[in-house]
């Protein structure tokens, strides 16, 4: 962590829990991203304006954010089949944990579901353990 920035970091989680819990009391929707986005795939009548706000609100707030704090542009550094395979992965592990990080990580775990608990416990689990291994096992960055 060579750039931990309190500030920012809680502000970013508070309006993340505040959308969160916005989107749930004002339509009764989850802010699973992942749940999102497949319901644009095959959305239902009438569905797919708000999913389409959401997913684009996404990079449009990071960018607005980066734009307002003057933060350099994000720069990738891993080759494109890498970035393909983690991005397989991920989308494997949501269908396989019926939901993403943001499902059962900020929406779940804010509910007491004992399924996202379990849920968010394995996969920031098997994320400090991939990290180790990557890392300190194999030596990479």
């Amino acid at each position: 962590m060579t750039e931990f920035t309190p500030g920012p970091a809680l502000l970013g989680g508070a309006l993340i829990g505040a959308a969160s819990a916005w989107l749930l009391l004002a339509d009764g929707r989850i802010a699973g991203v992942s749940g999102i986005l497949g319901g644009l795939l095959r959305p239902a009548p009438g569905d797919r304006s708000w999913r389409l706000a959401f997913v684009l609100g996404l990079p449009a707030g990071y960018a607005l954010y980066s734009w307002l704090a003057g933060r350099p542009p994000v720069s990738i550094e891993a080759p494109a089949l890498q970035l393909a395979a983690a991005g397989l992965l991920v989308g494997f592990g949501t269908r396989l944990g019926s939901g993403c990080t943001s499902g059962h990580g900020v929406c779940g775990v804010a509910r007491a579901s004992p399924r996202s608990i379990a849920a968010t416990a394995t996969f920031m689990g098997l994320g400090f353990a991939t990290v180790f291994v990557v890392r300190h096992l194999l030596g990479g960055a």
